[in-house]
């Protein structure tokens, strides 16, 4: 009788660990700009961890902003989803700004680390100023009553969150966390969890209580296409990315044959395209990028004093500047960039354009071409219909002239006649 008790009780404790088995966090990390690649990511990540069993999803959040038609995207995924989501803003000196603020506010659990902050949600008009028509205002009470509309379904500070979408109130984790901006500070992920612990959080009308104090912890990585499209959806590197292509495609226009610099920026043009299907571009500013470019390559065949040059310089800035859709996200590209590249473009394209002109304005060196000019010794001598012998260029060749040239003396080439050369008494001295 013994022995059936001793099975049971040895099943039993088999059987403890795994009904008391830790549970599993799953954790993402959204590093720069929010965009439609980091859209995606979120999406599937918060699908793959329901499909895993996870308890709850961690976004580790830090960014300066982004495309808000990719942060209503994740917001609406978030609300949706069917586990708690953290968003957490970390390390320390990470930033939750503009479309970050209404990721962080559409969380169960918001919370950040020490020496982050949070805000500065208004929106802005395509050269970064504010908005001051009727359609501006239309904008800003759209977003000011969306964000309000996050905060209060998830009970917090619904004033902050309008604040910082119409004054671009920017604040910090203490003052976040004594405004109810956000939950909680943690200084890192294990204190996160640890905190978030005892919370209970809405997910789909149902409530749930959370404990994740000794979860494991398994992290999501991007796709490959997901994380090259992520990259390709800063401004700073599309631009660098067309300049390149520019510059690469004339180069091997001014040097056909070259090879290199053309597929190279074809490449880099061809990323740069991809990019503007990320980045929300201005049209006026990309044709007048185009226009100042046609402008600078006018100027080597165009006499104007400077004028197609100046005026070339002047309108690829000012497309430069324009070529970000700054209606529809906060991102820019660097003025210093900007600067920078203008100057580099502007002396490329007319110091290898000069170089070019001037090699044309040459004559041939090489060839049939090349020997006419040339001065050669008379070997055979040469009268008018009784050709003779010249050598020029380390070759002999037959030679006809309108004049007499004896035997030693020099004779300059005038023309190639096929085989034969057309030659004249030269007045070089050896």
């Amino acid at each position: 009788m013994a022995w059936p008790a001793v099975a049971l009780l040895t099943l039993f404790i088999a059987a403890a660990p795994a009904s008391a088995a830790n549970p599993t966090v799953a954790l993402i990390a959204i590093e720069g700009a929010i965009n439609p690649a980091s859209a995606d990511f979120i999406r599937d990540s918060i699908a793959q961890a329901a499909e895993n069993g996870a308890a709850a999803l961690v976004i580790e959040l830090d960014t300066p902003g982004g495309m808000l038609t990719s942060a209503q995207a994740i917001v609406k995924a978030i609300l949706n989803a069917p586990l708690p989501i953290i968003v957490y803003v970390a390390p320390s000196g990470a930033s939750a700004a503009s479309a970050g603020t209404f990721i962080t506010e559409a969380a169960n659990i918001a919370a950040m680390a020490p020496g982050t902050s949070i805000g500065a949600a208004h929106p802005v008009e395509a050269g970064g100023e504010d908005l001051p028509s009727a359609m501006s205002e239309k904008i800003e009470n759209f977003t000011a009553s969306y964000a309000r509309a996050i905060a209060h379904q998830r009970g917090r500070n619904e004033a902050w969150v309008e604040d910082a979408v119409r004054k671009s109130v920017a604040i910090s984790d203490t003052e976040a966390l004594k405004l109810h901006v956000i939950d909680l500070i943690a200084p890192d992920l294990a204190s996160l969890l640890k905190e978030a612990s005892g919370r209970s959080v809405t997910v789909q009308g149902r409530t749930f209580p959370l404990a994740l104090a000794h979860a494991d912890v398994q992290r999501y990585q991007m796709r490959f296409g997901e994380s090259l499209l992520n990259r390709l959806a800063d401004p700073n590197l599309m631009y660098l990315l067309m300049i390149a292509g520019v510059i690469g495609l004339y180069f091997e226009f001014a040097h056909p044959g070259v090879f290199l610099p053309g597929v190279i920026g074809a490449i880099c043009l061809l990323l740069a395209l991809v990019s503007f299907e990320v980045i929300p571009i201005n049209v006026a500013g990309f044709l007048l990028i185009l226009l100042g470019i046609a402008m600078l390559t006018s100027e080597l065949f165009v006499t104007s004093y400077g004028i197609l040059g100046m005026g070339g310089v002047a309108a690829f800035l000012i497309g430069s500047f324009l070529l970000v859709d700054r209606s529809a996200t906060n991102l820019t590209v660097d003025r210093a960039e900007i600067f920078g590249a203008s100057a580099t473009l502007a002396a490329i394209i007319l110091g290898v354009g000069y170089v070019a002109f001037k090699e044309r304005g040459r004559r041939a060196q090489t060839g049939r071409e090349g020997l006419i000019g040339e001065v050669g010794i008379v070997r055979e001598a040469i009268a008018p219909g009784a050709p003779g012998r010249v050598f020029v260029h380390g070759e002999i060749w037959r030679a006809s002239s309108t004049a007499v040239i004896p035997a030693g003396a020099q004779a300059e080439v005038t023309a190639v006649n096929g085989l034969e050369l057309m030659v004249r008494p030269s007045d070089a001295r050896n």
